[in-house]
């Protein structure tokens, strides 16, 4: 139930039914506010319809049947009580005028024939103003008949201004409502919305180690559980990280150890295989001695890789940057091979310019990245028969026409050494690419 409560489905759902109820329950009670601010009691006891008037004053001249004068004066000054700014008189059976009110009203005081047929006709229609109601006092037309006439501006009931006036109330009281609900809903999904960016700013913002780093869950809805989650995450990650650093830490351990434990056995099997070769033996027992010999030294080479990699993945390779002549280092580097190449009938460009090339770089560094990459040449592209080193626009360009590097070798490692020389690059920040196929391989080195 709690977890009902606190889901975000179910608020949404709280503020659909909250609109879906608004109109047949605001639209009501806005009716009721309405009416109590704007209903008045009208006790003046007055109509205000035009045929209301008109059946009330006949009502009255009917009622005044066999009335005196002086009933007739009172009746009239009553209504006029009534409908102050209407104008009321009667004409006897004799067409003389007798009340006015008020008396300043500009009638004749002898009404002829024909002035009585023209004011009626002056004075009928729906638009005529004022309004003029004209009754015979009594049951018949010898008692004479009297006259009223209100403008038609004191027609209108002041319930109905006072509506009028406050109409636009209700209007603008409805769209407070959906004014109100739009800004609950957008507040809603705002909050949401804002939750939602937190946690990706949590997830693309890594820490130092490359691992994000947990957030405060402030309520129990599906984000918050999704934050729980992902805090449960980022802590398996931090503990997967610490088991592969502990891991990583006794792994170069072990590499580094191994590879001085082994440069004891290995120089003593060096040195015996030496000593045999001055002995006097069979051919097949010098073919022995070489291989023997080749292979010491090619797990020589690989011990030395391997101590470095463990140095430079754990930053304790020495590295003395210095602002060298890289065009002499390339010199002097290859023509330690030249004779290696030139003995198995390479073909061999070397285009380097007569000029200076400084780079800020470790020097030795530098020349064991070349050694390493002469000497995968000279061991796996020998059937290319091709070296070419040369310098294009600041960039050192080896290349060669073996078979590559995705062909399988009976000398093939497991690429250490590359390893070490991206390594020792790296370090000196200097960026390189390469280029292999079947038709051989283009090394570019560059400063980055």
């Amino acid at each position: 139930m709690k977890k009902l409560r606190n889901s975000l489905l179910t608020q949404y759902l709280v503020i659909i039914i909250v609109a879906t109820m608004i109109l047949p329950i605001g639209i009501p009670l806005l009716s009721i506010v309405f009416y109590n601010i704007t209903h008045q009691e009208d006790l003046s006891n007055r109509y205000y319809n035009g045929t209301d008037l008109e059946e009330m004053w006949h009502e009255t001249a009917k009622e005044l049947t066999g009335a005196s004068e002086a009933q007739i004066h009172s009746k009239l000054t009553e209504l006029k009580s009534i409908y102050h700014e209407a104008s009321i008189y009667w004409v006897d059976e004799t067409g003389h005028t007798r009340d006015k009110f008020p008396k300043s009203l500009s009638v004749p005081d002898i009404w002829s024939s024909s002035f009585t047929i023209d004011f009626m006709k002056k004075n009928r229609g729906y638009t005529i103003d004022p309004f003029t109601v004209v009754a015979f006092i009594g049951n018949g037309q010898n008692n004479g008949f009297m006259v009223l006439q209100i403008p038609r501006s004191d027609m209108v009931n002041p319930r109905n201004q006072l509506q009028e006036r406050y109409d636009y109330i209700f209007p603008i009281a409805l769209l407070a409502i959906f004014i109100l609900f739009i800004l609950i809903s957008m507040l809603f999904f705002y909050r949401i919305r804002n939750r939602l960016l937190h946690l990706q700013k949590a997830m693309a913002v890594p820490e130092a180690n490359g691992i994000p780093s947990t957030i405060e869950v402030t309520k129990q809805d599906e984000i918050g559980r999704l934050g729980h989650s992902f805090n449960r995450m980022i802590q398996e990650l931090e503990s997967s990280r610490n088991r592969q650093l502990e891991e990583e830490e006794l792994r170069k351990e072990l590499i580094a150890n191994l590879s001085h434990d082994l440069r004891t056995p290995l120089t003593t099997i060096r040195g015996h295989a030496y000593r045999l070769k001055k002995e006097p033996i069979s051919e097949q027992g010098q073919e022995s001695l070489d291989f023997i010999d080749a292979k010491v030294n090619y797990m020589g080479e690989l011990i030395e890789n391997l101590l470095a990699y463990t140095l430079l993945t754990t930053g304790k390779y020495p590295f003395h940057p210095e602002n060298v002549d890289i065009i002499r280092l390339i010199r002097t580097s290859f023509s330690a091979w030249y004779p290696l190449f030139e003995n198995f009938q390479f073909d061999i460009q070397l285009e380097i310019p007569e000029k200076q090339l400084k780079w800020e770089i470790d020097p030795q560094m530098f020349c064991r990245v070349l050694d390493n990459l002469f000497q995968n040449i000279y061991r796996h592209a020998k059937s290319g028969r091709f070296v070419a080193v040369r310098i294009e626009n600041e960039t050192i360009v080896i290349e060669d026409h073996g078979p590559g590097m995705k062909t399988k070798s009976s000398q093939k490692g497991v690429g250490v050494g590359l390893s070490v020389i991206s390594l020792m690059l790296k370090e000196m920040q200097l960026d390189w690419t390469i280029e292999t196929s079947e038709k051989g391989t283009l090394m570019r080195i560059k400063k980055l």
